[in-house]
Protein backbone atom coordinates (compact mmCIF):
# COMPACT_ATOMS: atom_id res chain seq x y z
CA UNK A 1 0.00 0.00 0.00
CA UNK A 2 1.34 3.28 -1.15
CA UNK A 3 1.13 5.99 1.49
CA UNK A 4 -1.00 8.26 -0.47
CA UNK A 5 -3.62 5.53 -0.21
CA UNK A 6 -2.70 4.66 3.51
CA UNK A 7 -3.18 8.55 4.07
CA UNK A 8 -6.50 8.74 2.56
CA UNK A 9 -8.64 6.30 4.68
CA UNK A 10 -8.62 9.18 7.49
CA UNK A 11 -10.46 11.44 5.31
CA UNK A 12 -12.63 13.73 6.74
CA UNK A 13 -13.75 13.93 10.43
CA UNK A 14 -17.28 14.49 10.42
CA UNK A 15 -19.89 14.43 13.41
CA UNK A 16 -23.20 13.06 13.04
CA UNK A 17 -26.33 13.48 15.35
CA UNK A 18 -27.89 10.63 16.85
CA UNK A 19 -30.78 10.91 19.26
CA UNK A 20 -29.16 12.35 22.14
CA UNK A 21 -25.71 11.92 21.72
CA UNK A 22 -23.28 13.01 18.90
CA UNK A 23 -20.84 9.94 16.88
CA UNK A 24 -17.37 11.11 15.61
CA UNK A 25 -16.22 9.42 12.25
CA UNK A 26 -14.33 9.45 9.15
CA UNK A 27 -15.84 10.20 5.86
CA UNK A 28 -13.30 9.67 3.11
CA UNK A 29 -14.56 10.25 -0.66
CA UNK A 30 -12.78 9.40 -3.73
CA UNK A 31 -12.59 10.84 -6.36
CA UNK A 32 -15.35 9.87 -9.00
CA UNK A 33 -17.09 7.73 -6.01
CA UNK A 34 -20.75 7.06 -6.49
CA UNK A 35 -21.40 4.80 -3.49
CA UNK A 36 -20.53 5.27 -0.04
CA UNK A 37 -20.61 2.00 2.78
CA UNK A 38 -21.20 2.59 6.23
CA UNK A 39 -19.30 0.49 8.36
CA UNK A 40 -20.84 -0.78 12.08
CA UNK A 41 -17.97 -1.99 14.41
CA UNK A 42 -18.81 -4.79 16.17
CA UNK A 43 -17.81 -5.86 19.82
CA UNK A 44 -15.19 -3.98 21.83
CA UNK A 45 -14.03 -1.91 18.30
CA UNK A 46 -14.19 1.73 17.11
CA UNK A 47 -13.80 3.38 13.78
CA UNK A 48 -10.02 2.16 14.95
CA UNK A 49 -10.03 -1.06 13.91
CA UNK A 50 -7.30 -1.76 12.23
CA UNK A 51 -9.20 -4.47 10.07
CA UNK A 52 -11.79 -2.25 8.76
CA UNK A 53 -9.53 0.59 7.90
CA UNK A 54 -7.98 -2.11 6.23
CA UNK A 55 -10.95 -3.33 3.89
CA UNK A 56 -11.95 0.60 3.75
CA UNK A 57 -8.70 1.53 1.76
CA UNK A 58 -9.59 -1.66 -0.45
CA UNK A 59 -13.07 -0.16 -0.89
CA UNK A 60 -11.48 3.47 -1.42
CA UNK A 61 -9.26 2.05 -3.99
CA UNK A 62 -12.56 0.98 -5.92
CA UNK A 63 -13.74 4.34 -5.46
CA UNK A 64 -16.60 3.56 -2.80
CA UNK A 65 -16.91 6.24 -0.13
CA UNK A 66 -16.18 5.24 3.32
CA UNK A 67 -17.54 6.55 6.89
CA UNK A 68 -16.02 4.55 9.54
CA UNK A 69 -17.40 5.88 12.35
CA UNK A 70 -17.97 5.04 16.23
CA UNK A 71 -21.11 3.77 17.17
CA UNK A 72 -20.51 4.13 21.11
CA UNK A 73 -19.52 7.72 22.59
CA UNK A 74 -16.07 7.87 24.55
CA UNK A 75 -18.28 7.84 27.93
CA UNK A 76 -20.19 4.97 26.85
CA UNK A 77 -17.43 2.79 25.63
CA UNK A 78 -15.50 2.99 29.03
CA UNK A 79 -19.10 1.35 30.25
CA UNK A 80 -19.00 -1.19 27.91
CA UNK A 81 -15.95 -1.91 28.43
CA UNK A 82 -16.82 -2.99 32.24
CA UNK A 83 -20.09 -4.10 31.46
CA UNK A 84 -20.29 -5.47 27.95
CA UNK A 85 -23.85 -4.99 27.59
CA UNK A 86 -24.12 -1.52 25.02
CA UNK A 87 -22.35 -3.93 22.20
CA UNK A 88 -24.82 -6.43 22.64
CA UNK A 89 -27.84 -3.85 22.57
CA UNK A 90 -28.33 -4.54 18.99
CA UNK A 91 -31.58 -1.99 19.13
CA UNK A 92 -29.58 0.77 20.09
CA UNK A 93 -26.83 0.72 17.60
CA UNK A 94 -29.31 -0.41 14.55
CA UNK A 95 -31.08 3.31 15.91
CA UNK A 96 -27.93 4.93 15.74
CA UNK A 97 -27.26 3.25 12.23
CA UNK A 98 -30.31 4.75 10.67
CA UNK A 99 -29.73 8.22 12.56
CA UNK A 100 -26.21 7.85 10.54
CA UNK A 101 -27.52 6.91 7.73
CA UNK A 102 -30.50 9.86 7.44
CA UNK A 103 -27.59 11.72 7.84
CA UNK A 104 -26.06 10.48 4.60
CA UNK A 105 -29.13 11.00 3.01
CA UNK A 106 -28.86 14.54 3.13
CA UNK A 107 -24.88 15.51 3.84
CA UNK A 108 -24.48 17.14 0.42
CA UNK A 109 -21.24 15.01 -0.97
CA UNK A 110 -23.50 11.97 -0.17
CA UNK A 111 -27.05 12.66 -0.56
CA UNK A 112 -27.28 10.89 -3.45
CA UNK A 113 -25.33 7.80 -3.36
CA UNK A 114 -26.60 4.27 -2.89
CA UNK A 115 -25.56 3.25 0.55
CA UNK A 116 -23.80 -0.07 1.55
CA UNK A 117 -23.29 -1.57 5.12
CA UNK A 118 -20.30 -3.27 6.18
CA UNK A 119 -20.53 -4.90 9.90
CA UNK A 120 -18.28 -6.94 12.24
CA UNK A 121 -19.33 -8.86 14.99
CA UNK A 122 -22.56 -7.55 16.68
CA UNK A 123 -21.96 -4.90 14.28
CA UNK A 124 -23.25 -7.07 11.46
CA UNK A 125 -26.48 -8.02 13.93
CA UNK A 126 -26.82 -4.21 13.93
CA UNK A 127 -26.27 -3.16 9.92
CA UNK A 128 -29.07 -5.80 9.25
CA UNK A 129 -31.42 -4.79 11.46
CA UNK A 130 -30.90 -0.91 10.08
CA UNK A 131 -31.10 -2.43 6.74
CA UNK A 132 -34.63 -3.88 7.42
CA UNK A 133 -35.79 -0.45 8.56
CA UNK A 134 -33.80 1.72 5.41
CA UNK A 135 -34.63 -0.93 3.18
CA UNK A 136 -34.89 1.70 0.31
CA UNK A 137 -31.76 3.68 0.50
CA UNK A 138 -29.64 0.55 1.90
CA UNK A 139 -28.29 -1.05 -1.57
CA UNK A 140 -26.24 -3.82 0.04
CA UNK A 141 -24.83 -5.39 3.00
CA UNK A 142 -21.27 -7.12 3.73
CA UNK A 143 -21.11 -9.19 7.27
CA UNK A 144 -17.12 -10.03 8.39
CA UNK A 145 -17.18 -12.40 10.99
CA UNK A 146 -20.62 -11.18 12.40
CA UNK A 147 -23.11 -12.40 14.68
CA UNK A 148 -26.21 -12.13 12.08
CA UNK A 149 -28.36 -14.41 14.41
CA UNK A 150 -28.41 -11.89 16.71
CA UNK A 151 -30.61 -9.29 14.27
CA UNK A 152 -33.99 -11.77 15.19
CA UNK A 153 -36.92 -11.82 13.09
CA UNK A 154 -34.96 -8.13 11.00
CA UNK A 155 -33.53 -11.04 8.90
CA UNK A 156 -36.74 -11.82 7.07
CA UNK A 157 -37.63 -8.21 6.47
CA UNK A 158 -33.68 -7.49 4.99
CA UNK A 159 -34.37 -6.39 1.08
CA UNK A 160 -30.46 -5.29 0.41
CA UNK A 161 -28.34 -8.70 -1.16
CA UNK A 162 -26.77 -9.71 1.75
CA UNK A 163 -23.04 -11.54 1.95
CA UNK A 164 -22.48 -12.84 4.91
CA UNK A 165 -18.51 -13.71 5.13
CA UNK A 166 -17.03 -16.60 7.82
CA UNK A 167 -13.88 -18.12 8.50
CA UNK A 168 -13.56 -22.05 7.67
CA UNK A 169 -12.10 -22.44 11.58
CA UNK A 170 -14.86 -20.54 13.17
CA UNK A 171 -17.01 -23.25 14.02
CA UNK A 172 -19.90 -21.51 16.25
CA UNK A 173 -20.02 -18.45 14.15
CA UNK A 174 -20.28 -20.68 11.01
CA UNK A 175 -22.96 -22.22 11.71
CA UNK A 176 -24.89 -19.18 13.67
CA UNK A 177 -24.26 -17.75 10.46
CA UNK A 178 -25.88 -20.61 8.20
CA UNK A 179 -28.43 -20.52 10.33
CA UNK A 180 -29.38 -16.59 9.65
CA UNK A 181 -28.72 -17.17 6.21
CA UNK A 182 -31.61 -19.59 6.03
CA UNK A 183 -34.02 -17.27 7.36
CA UNK A 184 -32.82 -14.05 4.69
CA UNK A 185 -35.42 -13.61 2.57
CA UNK A 186 -33.31 -11.45 0.44
CA UNK A 187 -30.59 -12.04 -2.62
CA UNK A 188 -27.70 -13.52 -0.23
CA UNK A 189 -24.57 -15.59 -0.24
CA UNK A 190 -22.49 -17.36 2.39
CA UNK A 191 -18.42 -16.67 1.62
CA UNK A 192 -15.79 -19.17 3.46
CA UNK A 193 -12.51 -17.84 4.04
CA UNK A 194 -10.38 -21.36 4.21
CA UNK A 195 -8.47 -22.26 7.14
CA UNK A 196 -9.31 -18.56 8.91
CA UNK A 197 -10.30 -18.16 12.10
CA UNK A 198 -12.24 -15.58 13.78
CA UNK A 199 -10.18 -12.57 13.28
CA UNK A 200 -8.76 -13.56 9.96
CA UNK A 201 -5.62 -13.07 11.03
CA UNK A 202 -4.45 -15.67 8.73
CA UNK A 203 -1.80 -14.59 5.74
CA UNK A 204 -3.97 -13.53 3.20
CA UNK A 205 -7.55 -14.19 5.02
CA UNK A 206 -7.76 -10.64 5.10
CA UNK A 207 -6.92 -9.37 1.79
CA UNK A 208 -9.75 -12.06 0.82
CA UNK A 209 -12.32 -10.53 2.84
CA UNK A 210 -11.18 -7.13 1.26
CA UNK A 211 -11.65 -8.54 -2.67
CA UNK A 212 -14.97 -10.38 -1.80
CA UNK A 213 -16.88 -6.49 0.18
CA UNK A 214 -15.51 -4.88 -2.36
CA UNK A 215 -16.77 -6.83 -5.57
CA UNK A 216 -20.36 -7.29 -3.70
CA UNK A 217 -20.61 -3.62 -3.30
CA UNK A 218 -19.58 -2.74 -7.03
CA UNK A 219 -21.78 -5.17 -8.31
CA UNK A 220 -25.10 -3.74 -6.25
CA UNK A 221 -23.59 -0.23 -5.31
CA UNK A 222 -21.92 1.34 -8.43
CA UNK A 223 -24.77 -0.54 -10.66
CA UNK A 224 -27.24 1.40 -8.85
CA UNK A 225 -25.60 5.15 -8.96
Amino acid sequence: MNSSAAQMIEGQLISVPAGSVTLNGNLTMPEDARAVVLFAHGSGSSRHSPRNRYVARVLNEAKLATLLIDLLTVHEEVVDSRTTHLRFDIDLLAERLVDITDWLIQFPDTKNFPIGYFGASTGAAAALAAAAIRADPVGAVVSRGGRPDLAGAALTRVRAPTLLIVGEDDKQVLELNRAALAQLRCEKQLAIVTQATHLFEEPGALDEVASLARDWFKRYLVVAA
